[in-house]
């Protein structure tokens, strides 16, 4: 058995920064990763991190455009640490060896991006995640964090509401490891592959919050699912909002720069939910290209396409045939981020003591019902960094807890279980390929009641039918047919989630687009969605919107 003080799941941002956090305060903390930490999602966030640096700006700017952004279901109190401690994380960021792109007087370079009132997106060209996460590998080694790469946790370990560690398989050997600790920290990502269409990794697949559900934990507003305007056609490669702040727009076949008729002040700067349904409407209407609209960069020219975006030159020319400095790229809207996530506190902490949540599977709400772009890395420095805080601080005070005897046995039992299924029948990829098309079609930009109901029937089918599919492979090293199956239970429990609170929220409120319920309704639903397991069931409750500084009002760009 392997013991620290603190296990972080997860090695992206908030991973690595709350294990830097903790491992800075002289504890002992490991980090379990299922790929290499520089292979992490994180990796893949191009345009920017949110701050007010300028004089011209201020926090309370950056707070009312995040509230106004979440469509008024964030809770403010969790929406202001965000913003006030913004600006010093860039500066840390900075100090750790982050290099931003600089303006004409040298400081660092800050782009517009949707739903902003100021241009305060920091960034590093269109790589802003690439350099931010191996700035952070950099600490995690200088500091001594443990790296158990290639494992994947498959249960957390709970006696009587404490957590006592985790199990995990490691890839190479299928051996099942003990890793006991005295706090827990999950920052296992979103869960974009649940659907067809999605900028995520193929590891984002909602690991942390199917462990949190299985530990009886509530996930909170999961029907809230971001949309990117522009993902690549087919494959859902992310062209970043940093394009549009640049001064990219986006045409339909006629040519027409469409956005001046959904948001006519900010046009391509709206919210990312608006712009979404914009060009929705615009493929649904018949004036997309093959299920397409263009996002057109031609006018910015080769020099500063070249200077700024490099990465999504490349990436169209590669990955669609298209050269942005010729010709307008073919883009449609792809799952992108989730609002929603694992219930915690402004320090991470949740329902079970010891164990804390940070970055995109937790759920304070610093978002609500739509994220402005720039916050999500933001939320990875400044909650990964307190969630890091919070559980060394519980550390000092808490004991090593028991690991009890059977915790292995029962995980042991559970794999053996999954090796000795027959070797014919129905593959799990048949399964993973259905829900994911039933998500694209019955629970995406547009829902109604009639389509989520068909989405959760399938669901409950497709559960069903993955208990009878087929393990071809009995070896230990590398079975992909274990870990297969145990992430697709995961994603239907994840997709059951989203669907379930979709179906009851009889509203329209940023990403969530009822046709059949058009308005936002603060009336009956200016709150919380709490989806939980109760006798392996999954039930829905809410609680309240924590409301400060701003009052819901009209929300148009």
């Amino acid at each position: 058995m392997v013991v620290h003080d603190v296990i972080v799941i997860g090695a992206g941002l908030s991973g690595m920064r709350a294990a830097i956090e903790a491992a800075g305060r002289g504890l002992n903390v490991a980090v379990v990763s299922k790929v290499y930490p520089v292979r992490s999602h994180s990796v893949a966030a191009q345009g920017g991190i949110n701050a007010a640096l300028k004089s011209t700006d201020s926090w309370e700017a950056h707070m009312f455009d995040t509230v106004k952004g979440s469509d008024y279901l964030g809770d403010q109190d969790a929406v202001e640490i965000l913003c006030t401690e913004a600006p010093e994380a860039i500066l840390e960021l900075e100090r750790m060896g982050a290099i931003f792109s600089r303006d004409d007087n040298g400081d660092i370079a800050q782009r517009p991006f949707g739903g902003a009132g100021f241009p305060r997106t920091c960034y590093l060209a269109d790589r802003t995640g690439h350099g931010l996460l191996h700035v952070m590998y950099e600490q995690l080694l200088k500091h001594g964090v443990y790296i158990y790469d290639e494992w994947n946790v498959i249960r957390l370990v709970v006696e009587d509401g404490l957590v006592c560690g985790v199990i995990a398989i490691e890839y190479a050997t299928g051996r099942l490891h003990r890793l006991r600790s005295r706090a827990v920290i999950l920052a296992t990502g979103g869960y974009g592959r649940v659907f067809k269409i999605t900028t995520n990794a193929l590891s984002s697949t909602g690991d942390g919050m199917g462990l949190a559900l299985e530990a009886g934990l509530p996930l909170m507003d999961m029907e809230f699912v971001q949309y990117h305007p522009t993902t690549l056609k087919r494959n859902g490669i992310l062209m970043t909002e940093g394009a549009r702040g640049e001064g990219a727009i986006l045409v339909n076949s006629k040519g027409e720069r469409f956005m001046e008729k959904y948001a006519p002040k900010v046009k391509e700067l709206a919210s990312r939910d608006v712009v979404a349904r914009a060009e929705q409407t615009e493929i649904d209407e018949g004036r997309g290209v093959e299920g397409c609209i263009y996002l057109d960069l031609r006018h910015l020219g080769e020099e500063k396409i070249n200077e700024r975006l490099p990465q999504i030159r490349d990436l169209a020319i590669k990955f669609a045939g298209v050269d942005p400095v010729k010709l307008p790229v073919p883009v449609q809207p792809g799952a992108h981020y989730s609002m929603g996530g694992i219930k915690i506190d402004v320090h991470g902490a949740t329902g079970v003591r010891g164990l804390y949540a940070a970055g995109e599977c937790g759920c304070l709400s610093v978002h609500g019902a739509n994220r402005l772009g720039g916050n999500s890395l933001l939320e990875t420095i400044v909650f990964g960094k307190r969630a890091g805080r919070g559980a060394s601080e519980y550390c000092l005070g808490a004991r090593l807890p028991d690991f009890p005897d059977s915790a292995l046995g029962d995980a042991a039992n559970g794999v053996a279980e999954i090796i000795k299924r027959p070797d014919k029948g129905e593959a799990a990829w048949k399964i993973r390929d259905e829900l994911k098309e039933n998500m694209m079609s019955n629970c995406g930009i547009f829902r109604t009641k009639e389509k989520i109901k068909k989405a959760l029937d399938k669901i409950l089918e497709l559960k069903d039918r993955l208990n009878r599919v087929a393990v071809k492979d009995r070896g230990d090293a590398f079975n992909s047919d274990i870990l297969n199956l145990i992430e697709l239970g995961w994603m239907c429990d994840v997709s059951e989630s989203i669907v379930r609170g979709a179906f009851l929220r009889e509203e329209s409120r940023g990403s969530h687009f009822r046709t059949d319920f058009p308005q936002r309704n603060d009336k009956d639903w200016l709150k919380h969605t709490l989806a939980f397991k109760e006798g392996g069931e999954l039930k829905i409750r809410y609680r309240d919107v924590t409301i400060t500084k701003y009052k819901p009002g009209e929300r148009s760009y």
